[in-house]
């Protein structure tokens, strides 16, 4: 049974108690199975509760930003507003995907999830003190799905408005198929508060530092130079066992740069603490200081075992020249990646070739058993190759000698109509006398030194590609809007995919500005398959349902994929404590603390190298 509502709220309750499939009120939920953490856990085990609280830091942003609204299309947000606002659940970061409570105390959800209700914890606060309420929850939602970024309007098309059915709980209900992720999905809304908001304009951008109810308030900022948070002394939520050994540093400081090799440096030279490598020529070149030789600056890796996801040359299929998936095929001939791992990453690599690699579920080798199963009701309606032919992406030698492939490019253009005019040397269409022009929008000179190469290859399959980098506001908006021809694009992944699914892949997200459908791919078989993903029933089900997913992408060739790694590359000063345990997510920052021995020893050594200079 479920608790009692009070008299005020008899009716309600009766209605919310008569559902057919009664439901228990629990401190979590997982979306398969069973969660690994007790009701009455006291932290998740990848923390320190006891971490020591203190310090200031300083990281680093690169671009800049104008608005401290990040939930709309205008305007670009600063780094770290995520801990200003607070969300009902929170995820663990070992386990594929649960959330427990934080502003929610208990969650409550029927067999068949058709609904979801949360009650708030009767001590949460906004910063300002006032109490979190199930209206602003409400406004939350609202405000979200109808002035917010197209985004949301998508993520929950399935939700109804939520209704009020107790003085702290707040019921949502869901429409259409079964869709077991959804109650998880609201979980992750971000409350914000009805009172600030009211006679504000939501949708217009705003540097006027907000009011949230997370652990960190913004101090002081510099639009597009700096931005400062503060961890706010009475926090409602510091004793919370899913915030217990966070939150630890007494201020975060982004300071932005416009250029990478300008951060690489500002970092050896102390102005900033911390770095998540992503160039691999600076990872082997770039920090190789006194500073390191003598364990003030660390470079470390660390495992994780996430699904890398997919990140690749992305063609935008708006563009007629991409809408044949032969041309699409034939251009991946053109990039070279084991030449590339060699002479530009030092070896660091491993290609992509799934777009759930680096996990259970990924779809190796062709389908057997339950994904054959799934698959075979699309035989006809996929390519032959899926039920066939392993997908692996062209391969080289690493020599930089593709002739080979560029044969077998060659081949497929033509059979897709395409040949080189033997007048102007350009790869032509027969038909339209369309000439393969396109340019590779880039966000980061980094990208440079692949794209390049890549271009040349292409020049001698007669494609006149060209590279141009853009700084980030044009880029976000270009990409917002789908003006490019290629880019650089990327979608991660989680160990439990779902609704995201149909934002990356969907056919309504095609059109939908801002959304992840970055190739404009409108496949029915991908739509029923994402169906499929989402209605899984269980974690068996959904491995083998992403499995026949992933096969069925991999054959559209909407990427010419790129690379990823098992490990997380880090560059910090060594004045940082770490909790003992890397979970299944990767390292948790947010988990890091000052060291005051380390601290001391680093600011003891940073004097003795000024006085020595």
């Amino acid at each position: 049974m479920i608790r009692t509502l009070g008299t005020a709220f008899a009716l309600t309750a009766a209605m919310f108690v008569s559902q057919p499939v009664l439901a228990q009120p629990s401190h979590g939920l997982a979306m398969h199975g069973d969660l690994k953490y007790a009701a009455d856990f006291k932290h998740f085990d990848y923390v320190n509760p006891d971490a020591p609280k203190g310090g200031a830091i300083k990281l680093a942003g690169r671009g800049g930003y104008d608005t401290f609204n990040p939930f709309v299309v205008k305007g670009r947000a600063p780094a770290g507003l995520n801990r200003v606002y607070e969300t009902l659940m929170v995820s663990s970061a070992d386990e594929p995907f649960s959330k427990y409570g934080l502003l929610a105390e208990t969650v409550e959800t029927p067999e068949d999830r058709s609904w979801v209700a949360f009650t708030l914890r009767k001590d949460a606060r906004w910063h300002d003190g006032k109490p979190i309420t199930v209206e602003d929850v409400i406004w939350t939602f609202q405000a979200l799905k109808t002035k917010g970024r197209p985004f949301y309007r998508y993520y929950y098309s399935n939700v109804q408005d939520p209704v009020r059915i107790g003085e702290r709980t707040v019921k949502f209900s869901f429409t259409g198929n079964i869709n077991r992720e959804l109650p998880l999905i609201v979980g992750e809304l971000p409350v914000l508060p009805k009172h600030f908001w009211e006679g504000r304009n939501f949708e217009a951008t705003s540097l006027e530092p907000p009011l949230g109810s997370g652990p960190y308030r913004i101090a002081k900022f510099e639009a597009d130079r700096h931005v400062v948070y503060e961890r706010v002394p009475d926090y409602w939520g510091a004793n919370q066992p899913t915030q217990k050994g966070f939150s630890n540093f007494d201020s975060i400081r982004f300071d932005y740069y416009r250029d990478s090799t300008v951060m690489i440096e500002a970092l050896k030279s102390g102005a900033f603490d911390f770095r998540a490598e992503n160039s691999s020529k600076a990872w082997a070149t770039a920090y190789e200081v006194p500073a390191l030789r003598d364990n003030m600056l660390v470079k470390t890796t660390f495992d994780h075992n996430r699904p890398a996801g997919m990140q690749g040359f992305v063609m935008n299929q708006r563009r007629t020249k991409f809408v044949d998936p032969r041309v699409r095929q034939a251009l991946s001939y053109a990039f070279d990646f084991e030449w590339s791992n060699k002479a530009l990453f030092y070896g660091q690599y491993v290609q992509t070739r799934s777009y759930f690699d680096n996990s259970e579920l990924a779809s190796v080798g062709v389908p057997k058993g339950d994904v054959l199963a799934i698959l075979e009701k699309y035989r006809g309606r996929v390519p032959d190759e899926v039920f066939t032919t392993p997908f692996e992406p062209p391969k080289t030698d690493g020599s930089g000698n593709i002739r080979s492939n560029l044969r077998t490019a060659l081949k497929l253009l033509k059979e897709a109509g395409w040949t080189v005019d033997p007048k102007t040397k350009k790869l032509t269409h027969r038909e339209s006398g369309e000439v393969m022009s396109f340019e590779i929008l880039l966000i980061s000179p980094l990208f440079e030194r692949i794209a390049l190469p890549f271009t040349r290859n292409l020049k001698r399959l007669g494609v006149d590609a060209s590279v141009r980098t853009v700084d980030s506001a044009q880029y976000k908006g270009r990409l917002d809007k789908f003006d490019f021809d290629m880019i650089v694009g990327s979608w991660g992944q989680s160990a439990s995919p779902g609704n995201e699914q149909r934002d990356s892949w969907g056919s309504e997200a095609a059109d939908r500005n801002a959304s992840r459908n970055l190739s404009g791919v409108k496949n029915p078989v991908l739509d029923e398959l994402i169906d499929l993903v989402i209605s899984a029933p269980d974690r068996k089900s959904l491995v083998t349902r992403v499995r026949a997913l992933d096969a069925v992408l991999q054959r559209q060739h909407l990427v010419i994929p790129q690379w990823h790694t098992p490990y997380d590359r880090l560059v910090f000063w060594n004045r940082f404590g770490q909790p003992a345990v890397t979970p299944d997510q990767g390292t948790q920052f947010n988990a890091w603390w000052i060291d005051p021995k380390k601290d001391a020893a680093l600011s003891k050594y940073r004097r003795s190298a000024t006085k020595s200079n």
